[in-house]
């Protein structure tokens, strides 16, 4: 996350949407107020106890909004990005399994494990929605960009907040193919049940 007074926007880091590239874009136009929390590649947390502890930068709107003061979270301009859950969840197989190698070798295998064996307490497995929407389920971000169009869609968060466009480095990122060949039709029933609230919110299919 990252909460700019300079510019007043509030960036909601989703995992698994690329959120390394813009963070390292939108570093570039921090003032000294500003504030970021990230624990991976770079080290840095918010002062705020409650949510410095989390020890990770995925923290949602909802749980930033008591901590800010009503006037500022409401009028500062509120984004993240999202993915296709289908291809955040085959993303989500092979980073959690890398060191071993177990998706290299039977992706549909780990794939079907997740799935039967949900890790609900991991903060990269956690439906989309939950980053951006309050309890009731209402939408709390003013813009919601697109991995399948990030360059596109940073664009025009940029045009918003008044900083200069970028071209978006890409870290951190896989070299798969396409998501969709890693599924077979109980795979594809599989995740979008799990991930249904995302896939109805932001408008994806398999």
């Amino acid at each position: 996350m990252i909460i700019s007074t300079l510019h007043k926007f509030i960036f909601a880091a989703i995992p698994k949407t690329g959120t390394h590239s813009v963070r390292r874009a939108l570093r570039e136009h921090m003032g000294p107020q500003d504030m970021e929390q990230v624990g991976l590649f770079v080290q840095s947390q918010l002062p705020i106890p409650d949510l410095a502890r989390m020890g990770h930068g995925h923290i949602s709107l909802a749980q930033l909004r008591p901590f800010m003061k009503p006037e500022d979270f409401g009028t500062f301009f509120k984004f993240a990005f999202v993915r296709n859950p289908f291809d955040r969840f085959v993303s989500y197989s092979s980073f959690i399994t890398r060191e071993v190698g177990h998706f290299d070798r039977d992706p549909k295998m780990v794939m079907r494990h997740f799935l039967a064996n949900p890790p609900s307490d991991h903060i990269l497995f956690r439906p989309q929605y939950e980053f951006v929407t309050d309890q009731d389920g209402s939408l709390l971000a003013d813009y919601i960009g697109r991995v399948e169009d990030m360059q596109k869609s940073y664009d025009e968060i940029c045009a918003r907040i008044g900083i200069p466009k970028a071209t978006l480095d890409q870290v951190n990122s896989s070299r798969r193919g396409s998501y969709r060949d890693y599924y077979d039709d109980a795979l594809v029933e599989g995740v979008a049940k799990l991930y249904a609230r995302d896939l109805e919110l932001f408008g994806y299919e398999f």
